[in-house]
């Protein structure tokens, strides 16, 4: 049992980097007091503090680090200790300019930011190793560590030599012969056949590479290279401490939340003892509803649940504003309280902040901080982020306890790739990531529980598997998801889906003889619509709006259910069922809006059983999120509205936030939250 599993109690607390105040001693003094106030119980040192732990190549100076540790300790504080790769200190790079990024231009960057080193770097990996082994000597028995953050927010690539040549290196592994290598990158298209390993270059904003196969295996070789640096960075620390967790922070995509796309944290999370991320929600935003945002929220959280099938930790969120965002809006009264507690219901065990205390100079002087400049415990912000401290403590029987779902839903980064790259349909965006957000955005509203998974994950344990457009499909994804519907499953998949194989080169002879086995149809066609274009189909006896993308297809063993309207295939197939084995293979040939999927969906949930227990009657501003531990079963039920809602249920609960007593008729103030115990 590593030492976070014997950590009862929901982590509090967040980023502190009292590195930046050592000439403050007032200040770092106030700061224990404070943290004791704010219910604080877990603090991340050290993540940027290379320059304070090593001033100088060689010579050390841990003293200040020491005497966080021990003050941490004294208050019955946890420490999660960072590895410092994120940021070099300026000695690093004037001495070692190789540890220097080279960008997608050949353009060596210069100090400065963060996150700008090579990751093939043999100095830095050198000179990483050594910081790391300083640090599991020095701290890795030290009675308040908890875990070990490595690095921070991985991501980017690099264009040096030495990058170049591991690719090369990578390719020969992974292929072994040119021949195999030209076979899986069309080689002869406009005369790109490889005849030797060093004509191969990363793909460049010089010379935008068209060879798709090539693009993909790059970035699959970034996420490759990623985790070998991040392995290298753990080896000395697992070395002396093998009993303490190893994590690093995954990421979102832009304020819609969709997932990250630069690296396969599928792939990434089968190395970390458990995933950590960084949640950044845009809340009351002009773009979308609360509970529009909130659903998106919900699904990048369950996405980080699922993949390793156990709790996650929120490593980075903020109790008010940030400052990147294009508007840099704080929470309203109340929504620190609901984010806080959403993050619980989707399976977290703590709730963490960047930042403890605001920067006093450069770029993170006006991020959102549980400490503000005028460093009091008076103002809102500080005392939201107490009130979450104490709630922690009361609902901390939740730690540890997990989701159920029998809903699954497939996410593919390779997929998101291949398709991001494809020269047809749309090409700006094909809204992958926004096309799964929709499809999950039904379940969430009627409070169903959903894993999104990777096709590498066991599809048995689910009742309905979801699969939007699958572009990218593998013989053996195929296999999976025919053997899944034999035993039983149902199975929905869309348009674009089994277009190319895994090295983005398109299926002879058609849409695969698997798919057409599963799905008994045969898509002949994929029509592309203008904006300004719509079609419509006719589903159960009313019309529902197509956009996007229609599919074009002929059944031959599958029932329709929906029909076109418009154009030239009016009245052809739009949406079908086909009995396969023991389970049905559900097919949306077409893009649509929430309406249509509530409709289609509400029926498969009505024929499976799959509507909450709890919920009698829902609201789709109200989300109820359930936990599981043992026989014991929490709901979260939270209001993203800003009006007053409400729900009922099927017994009456006890609130372990008030210890009140709530009957089946539940009352929810706007942004307002209960965590019930039938």
């Amino acid at each position: 049992m590593t030492k976070y599993e014997l950590e009862k109690r929901f982590l509090h607390g967040g980023d502190y980097n009292p590195d930046q105040w050592q000439d403050y001693p007032d200040i770092l003094a106030k700061d224990l007091a404070l943290m004791k106030l704010a219910k604080v119980n877990t603090v991340s040192l050290g993540i940027f503090a290379w320059s304070a732990l090593e001033p100088e190549e060689g010579r050390f100076e841990f003293a200040w680090l020491d005497k966080i540790f021990d003050e941490i300790h004294a208050m019955g504080g946890n420490v999660i200790l960072a590895t410092p790769s994120g940021a070099r200190p300026a000695w690093l790079s004037q001495k070692y300019p190789e540890v220097l990024r080279t960008n997608d231009r050949f353009e060596k960057m210069h100090h400065g930011g963060r996150h700008n080193h090579c990751f093939s770097s043999p100095i830095y990996r050198e000179k990483v190793a050594i910081i790391n082994q300083k640090l599991a000597e020095r701290y890795g028995h030290h009675p308040a560590l908890l875990m070990w953050h490595i690095s921070n927010e991985y991501s980017g690539d690099c264009h040096c030599a030495y990058c170049q040549e591991n690719f090369r290196h990578w390719l020969q592994v992974k292929y072994g012969t040119l021949a195999a290598l030209n076979a899986a990158w069309w080689g002869p298209f406009w005369s790109h056949t490889i005849t030797d390993w060093s004509q191969i270059d990363a793909p460049s904003a010089i010379g935008e590479s068209m060879v798709h196969g090539q693009n993909l295996d790059w970035k699959r070789f970034v996420t490759d290279q990623t985790i070998d640096f991040f392995e290298a960075e753990t080896k000395p620390l697992k070395a002396v401490t093998p009993d303490v967790p190893v994590t690093t922070n995954f990421m979102a995509d832009t304020v819609d939340l969709l997932p990250f796309y630069s690296l396969d944290y599928g792939k990434f999370a089968k190395h970390v003892d458990l995933i950590s991320w960084d949640c950044y929600p845009a809340w009351h935003n002009d773009a979308m509803s609360t509970a529009d945002l909130a659903s998106k929220v919900g699904f990048i959280n369950d996405q980080y649940r699922s993949l390793k099938q156990q709790p996650f930790l929120i490593m980075e969120s903020t109790p008010s504003g940030v400052n990147w965002h294009d508007y840099n809006k704080t929470k309203r009264p109340g929504m620190h309280t609901l984010s806080s507690l959403q993050f619980l219901a989707h399976g977290s065990d703590s709730n963490l902040y960047f930042q403890w205390r605001k920067s006093r100079g450069s770029s993170e002087k006006f991020h959102g901080a549980v400490v503000d400049h005028d460093n009091s415990a008076d103002n809102r912000v500080f005392q939201e982020v107490a009130h979450v401290g104490e709630l922690l403590e009361k609902v901390q029987a939740v730690k540890g306890s997990d989701k159920v779902a029998r809903v699954g839903m497939i996410y593919d980064w390779d997929n998101n790739w291949a398709l991001d790259d494809a020269q047809g349909f749309q090409t700006q965006d094909k809204k992958y990531g926004l096309s799964l957000q929709n499809h999950y955005r039904y379940f969430w509203n009627k409070d169903i529980a959903v894993d999104v998974v990777t096709p590498d994950h066991d599809f048995s344990k689910y009742d309905l598997l979801i699969a939007p457009m699958l572009y990218l499909m593998t013989e053996e994804t195929m296999a999976k998801l025919g053997a899944y519907v034999k035993a039983g499953g149902q199975l929905v998949s869309t348009y674009i889906t089994g277009c190319v194989d895994e090295n983005d080169l398109t299926y002879l002879g058609g849409w695969p003889e698997k798919l057409q086995e599963i799905f008994g149809i045969s898509v002949t066609e994929t029509d592309t619509l203008y904006p300004t274009d719509r079609n419509g189909l006719s589903y159960a006896g009313a019309s529902y709006e197509a956009v996007d993308y229609c599919s074009l297809f002929k059944t031959t063993s599958a029932e329709t259910l929906a029909v076109y309207e418009t154009d030239f295939y009016a009245g052809t197939p739009a949406v079908t069922v086909n009995a396969y084995g023991a389970g049905k293979a559900y097919y949306i040939g077409a893009r649509t809006g929430y309406d249509f999927l509530a409709a289609f969906y509400g029926q498969m949930v009505h024929d499976l059983t799959l509507d909450h227990p709890f919920v009698e009657t829902g609201n789709d501003a109200v989300s109820v999120q359930s936990r599981e531990k043992g026989d014991q079963t929490f709901y979260f039920v939270m209001n993203f509205s800003e009006t007053a809602q409400t729900i009922t249920v099927a017994a009456e609960s006890t609130d372990l936030l008030t210890g009140e007593k709530v009957g089946k008729t539940i009352a929810l103030a706007p942004y307002g939250v209960k965590v019930l115990v039938p």
